[in-house]
């Protein structure tokens, strides 16, 4: 794989919209810049596609849904095999696509592409995780099967933050193995890994109609809250956006998960291994740059400690390498455009005004050679109280909040105090505070000395709180419930003489 790329002059490309199995230019006048983040350069313009293009995409999905939801369940399963076939074959210039188009380093970005593939893979198990239940003789002479059957469009409405995951692990698998269609809302920042796996998805065999990926603003994506051919949607997103559509789309009838913000908190106990913990939090603080839902931007810590293990992470910041994502040597890379990077910044002049300690200030890093990239080094506030912004709101960038608290319940209350509850994170050697921390936190996703707690896809991303809202989670048995509906058939045989009965009671047998 290629680690290192030569500058050299820059060729925009124009991109298309991708319906009914093929790309078409779009009629907008409205186009987005696409940047290569560790450059700051444009590589792209995606078009905002207009409300017909987006009504066209639903109409082509609403069209390729009978036949795909009657091919049957084996069939599609072994079209999910061979997309996951693809994404190995061609893990190398998707790894090197989410770099160049998010900025996430190497290892990163291949992680991106490799949960991308988990997703694919639990969907090829769809024929065991769509049976039903069965029960004979559930009144005399009456059985009763429970079978799960396919539903319609879906949606999936994608943040910037991981271009491979969450469109092509999280949402199109699971809704496509389930036998149904669906019709992509990626982000108009980071469209091109998308955009090239849907010619995976068509190369494998899915059939025109049956994935969809559009580019638009958020005033066409209002369609889907709406459309009555739209029967559920997938947001990865804003708590704000979340609680919009979700009170939308549930009033319209339409089945809904959204996966917002977090705040997520790691209690760190006196008793804990101080530099592998340290190690643990670096990682999770400052991995991605900061830029997903499961980042670890708070740490409460115990007082005792708080001074070692401080020095112990500024000290593994400080060895931190900032550099183009490409670059095998670089360990942070930028974030994912101008307009974020200036919102971080603004994060961080807040957490001045408002009187914590900046003990590592990541605004000025340079890059030699990639100046104008969107660069931001790893930055820690100490001293953090609960009246302060910066430790209560996402920030979603390279910004790590330390919190010193007095022991395990003062921490346990600051961090369950937060509005949101995607993940909370104990590190300690004692089973006896995990197993309390365990029970009692509001996060919906643990780690015990594991600073990222995403479980594997066979169970659900489950958030908490302001971080969702929806019934049914993302991944795991979820999914399968999400994208499919249950339906109950209820049978008897006559013998010779029930066929001579003439009398039936109000229940007709089923009591």
């Amino acid at each position: 794989m290629q680690t290192t790329i030569e500058r050299q002059e820059v060729k925009v490309e124009k991109f298309n919209y991708f319906v009914n199995g093929e790309y078409k230019q779009s009629k907008t006048e409205k186009y987005n810049e696409v940047c290569n983040p560790s450059t700051g350069e444009v590589e792209g313009l995606v078009p905002c596609c207009t409300e017909e293009e987006v009504m066209e995409a639903i109409q082509a999905a609403k069209t390729a849904f009978p036949a795909w939801s009657a091919t049957p369940v084996i069939k599609r399963s072994q079209v999910l095999y061979k997309i996951r076939q693809l994404i190995e074959e061609n893990i190398e210039e998707l790894t090197l696509l989410v770099a160049k188009e998010h900025g996430k380093v190497l290892d990163e970005a291949k992680g991106d592409v490799l949960k991308a593939k988990e997703g694919t893979e639990l969907a090829c198990q769809i024929p065991t995780q769509m049976m039903g239940d069965s029960l004979m003789n559930v009144s005399n002479g009456v059985d009763t099967v429970l079978y799960r059957e396919s539903i319609g469009v879906f949606a999936g409405i994608v943040p910037f933050n991981f271009p491979a995951m969450i469109p092509m692990g999280w949402m199109a698998p699971g809704a496509i193995a389930a036998g149904n269609t669906v019709v992509l809302k990626v982000s108009s920042a980071t469209p091109r890994t998308a955009l090239r796996m849907v010619e995976l998805y068509k190369e494998a065999g899915v059939p025109d109609g049956v994935i969809n990926v559009v580019t638009c603003s958020r005033n066409e994506a209002e369609i889907f809250l709406t459309h009555e051919d739209v029967r559920g949607i997938t947001f990865v997103g804003t708590t704000n956006v979340g609680k919009h559509i979700y009170s939308t789309a549930a009033a319209h009838g339409k089945r809904v998960q959204c996966l917002c913000e977090a705040k997520n908190h790691a209690l760190v106990l006196k008793d804990a291994a101080v530099e592998r913990s340290a190690a643990g939090i670096l990682n999770a603080a400052f991995g991605c740059a900061g830029e997903r839902c499961m980042a670890l931007p708070v740490v409460a810590v115990e007082e005792e400690i708080a001074d070692e293990l401080v020095s112990a992470i500024v000290k593994l910041a400080k060895e931190v390498k900032v550099g183009p994502a490409y670059h095998s040597d670089s360990t942070l890379g930028p974030v994912v455009d101008a307009k974020h990077k200036a919102n971080v910044l603004k994060w961080i002049e807040k957490g001045i005004e408002e009187g914590a300690d900046l003990i590592l200030d990541g605004r000025d890093v340079k890059v030699e050679g990639f100046e104008n990239g969107f660069y931001i080094g790893p930055t820690i506030f100490d001293n953090v109280t609960d009246e302060m912004t910066i430790g209560q709101k996402e920030i979603f960038g390279p910004v790590l909040c330390i919190k010193r608290v007095k022991n395990f319940e003062d921490g346990l209350a600051k961090m369950n105090a937060n509005p949101f509850a995607n993940g909370s994170i104990i590190y300690t050697q004692s089973g006896y505070y995990a197993r309390e921390f365990s029970k009692r936190t509001h996060g919906g996703m643990v780690g015990v000395n594991v600073g990222i707690p995403v479980p594997v896809g066979v169970f659900p991303f489950s958030g908490h709180k302001n971080s969702f809202f929806g019934d049914l989670h993302c991944l795991g048995k979820d999914a399968v419930r999400f994208f499919t509906e249950s339906k109950c058939v209820t049978t008897r045989w006559f013998d010779d003489e029930e066929k001579k009965n003439t009398k039936v009671s109000t229940w007709d047998g089923t009591m």
